[in-house]
C-alpha cells in the first residue's frame, strides 16, 4: 500500500519576482501551482496509492472568483474514479476559504473539523488518520495534544499544520514539540506549514514535504510531495517526488580570479548554464550574485547597468527550457586593498576615512525618511507589496542605500588612484 503525503499547494498563487521581468512566461508562471498540483494527480494514479494527504493551505486565502475552487474540485473527482480517497486539514491561509460553505466536495475527500481533532478508520487497510485543521488564520494553541493515542492494532497516521518548535521565516502557528508528537504513538506524523522538505524523525516519520511548487527566490531548488510505502503495517519506504513545474536558484560566483569583464562573463554564463542543467528540463528564474576582490572590479561598476542587461541578454540568449534573471546583484570588490590606503597618511587616505565614517544618526534617517514618504505615495502598488518590496521611506533601506553610495565613492577615488 502506498499513499502521498503534500502540503502548503497555495492553488492560483501567484509567483513573485519574475512577472515584472522582461520576456518572462507570464501565464506559465501564473498557471505554475496548478500545473504542479496536476502532477500531484497524475503520480496519485500512476502509483495506485490509497489515498493522499493534504496538509493545509490548500488555497492562498479566500478565492478571487469561483474558478479556483471548481477546478480542486474537478480534480477531486479524478481521484475518485481512479479509488484514491483523500484527506485535508486547513492551514492558516485556509481560514478565509469559502469552500466548506459553497461547494460540495466529492464523496472520497475527508476535511477534518477545525474544533477537534477526528479520527478515521480504514478497516480495509488497517490504517487510522487523524487531523484537525485551523479555524482561524493564527491558531496558536498546541493542538496536537488534543490528538488520541495510537491504536497498536493500527497504522496510525497524524496530519498537522504547525511550525513545530519554530522555523524561521515561518509564524508561529500550532507550535508543538517532537516528543510531544512521538508520546502520541503514531507511526507517520504528516506536516505542512513550513515549505523547505525535511525528515525531523525517522523514529516515528515526522516529514514536513515542504511546498509543490516554488513561488520566489527563498523557495529555492526541487519542489514536490513525499511518497511513503507501506508493507505488512509497516513504513518501509518513504520518498521525496519532484512535482514542480519551474525552478528558483540562486547563482553565487565568486569572481576573485577574473582579470577582466569578460572573465566574468565566461563565468556568468558557465553559472547560468549550471543552473538550468540542475533545473533538469524546467524554466529557472536566477538571482545572480557576483562577488570577491578582483581586477575587474572598477570596469565593471563604472559600466554596472551595460553589464546588468548583458547578463540578461545572456541568460535569455540560453538554450533549454528557458532561463531568466529575478535578480542581478555586484557585490565585487577593488584588488587594490582600501585598509592599505587607509594606513597611509595623505590627503585621499583621509577622505577615504571621513567616507567610512559617515553614518545617518536617528534624526537624520526620520528627516529623510518623511522626505521620501512622499515619492513613495507615488509608487506603483506592485513595487510596495509581495516578498521583496521596495520602501525608499523604510530606515533600512536608507542605511543600505547609504552603504552603496560609500561604495560607489569609495570606488571612483581607488579608481583615481589606480590613473595616477
Amino acid at each position: 500500500m502506498k499513499f502521498i503525503h503534500a502540503a502548503d499547494i497555495h492553488l492560483d498563487s501567484a509567483l513573485h519576482g519574475l512577472e515584472r521581468y522582461e520576456g518572462a512566461p507570464v501565464e506559465e508562471i501564473r498557471s505554475a501551482t496548478r500545473r504542479a498540483f496536476d502532477n500531484l494527480i497524475e503520480l496519485a494514479i500512476d502509483e495506485q496509492v490509497a489515498f493522499v494527504l493534504l496538509v493545509g493551505d490548500l488555497y492562498d486565502g479566500d478565492w478571487k472568483d469561483y474558478n479556483t475552487g471548481l477546478y480542486f474540485v474537478e480534480r477531486m473527482g479524478r481521484l475518485r474514479d481512479a479509488s484514491i480517497r483523500a484527506f485535508i486539514v486547513a492551514g492558516n491561509h485556509d481560514a478565509a476559504s469559502q469552500i466548506t460553505k459553497h461547494l460540495r466536495l466529492p464523496d472520497n475527500v475527508t476535511l477534518f473539523s477545525t474544533r477537534k481533532p477526528e479520527r478515521v478508520v480504514l478497516d480495509d487497510l488497517g490504517v487510522s488518520i487523524c487531523g484537525q485543521g485551523f479555524a482561524t488564520r493564527a491558531v496558536t494553541d498546541d493542538i496536537s495534544q488534543g490528538y488520541p493515542q495510537g491504536d497498536r492494532q493500527l497504522l496510525n497516521i497524524g496530519l498537522l499544520h504547525t511550525c513545530l518548535d519554530g522555523k524561521p521565516g515561518h509564524e508561529p502557528y500550532a507550535p508543538c514539540t517532537v516528543d510531544g508528537l512521538r508520546s502520541k504513538g503514531y507511526q507517520y506524523w504528516a506536516l505542512g506549514h513550513v515549505h523547505k522538505r525535511e525528515e525531523i524523525s525517522q523514529d516515528p516519520w515526522i516529514v514536513f514535504p515542504g511546498n509543490i511548487q516554488g513561488r520566489h527566490i527563498r523557495e529555492i531548488g526541487p519542489k514536490g510531495c513525499t511518497l511513503v510505502t507501506v508493507d505488512g503495517g509497516e513504513i518501509v519506504e518513504v520518498a521525496h517526488r519532484d512535482l514542480d513545474v519551474m525552478r528558483w536558484s540562486i547563482c553565487e560566483l565568486d569572481v576573485s580570479a577574473a582579470e577582466t569583464v569578460d572573465d566574468i562573463y565566461e563565468q556568468v554564463r558557465e553559472g547560468l548554464q549550471s543552473a538550468l542543467d540542475a533545473a533538469e528540463g524546467r524554466p529557472v528564474a536566477v538571482r545572480l550574485v557576483l562577488y570577491g576582490a578582483c581586477s575587474a572590479h572598477l570596469k565593471l561598476h563604472a559600466d554596472r547597468e551595460r553589464w546588468i542587461q548583458e547578463y540578461r541578454a545572456l541568460a535569455t540568449g540560453l538554450g533549454g527550457a528557458g532561463i531568466w534573471l529575478e535578480k542581478i546583484s555586484i557585490k565585487t570588490m577593488p584588488a587594490i586593498s582600501t585598509d592599505e590606503v587607509l594606513e597611509r597618511d595623505d590627503a585621499l587616505s583621509g577622505l577615504l576615512r571621513a567616507i567610512h565614517d559617515m553614518e545617518l544618526d536617528s534624526s537624520v534617517l526620520d528627516e529623510l525618511a518623511d522626505e521620501m514618504s512622499v515619492l513613495r505615495q507615488k509608487l506603483p502598488a506592485e513595487l510596495l507589496a509581495g516578498d521583496d518590496p521596495f520602501d525608499p521611506a523604510n530606515p533600512e533601506f536608507l542605511k543600505e542605500t547609504l552603504e552603496d553610495i560609500k561604495e560607489l565613492l569609495v570606488n571612483r577615488l581607488l579608481s583615481t588612484e589606480n590613473r595616477s
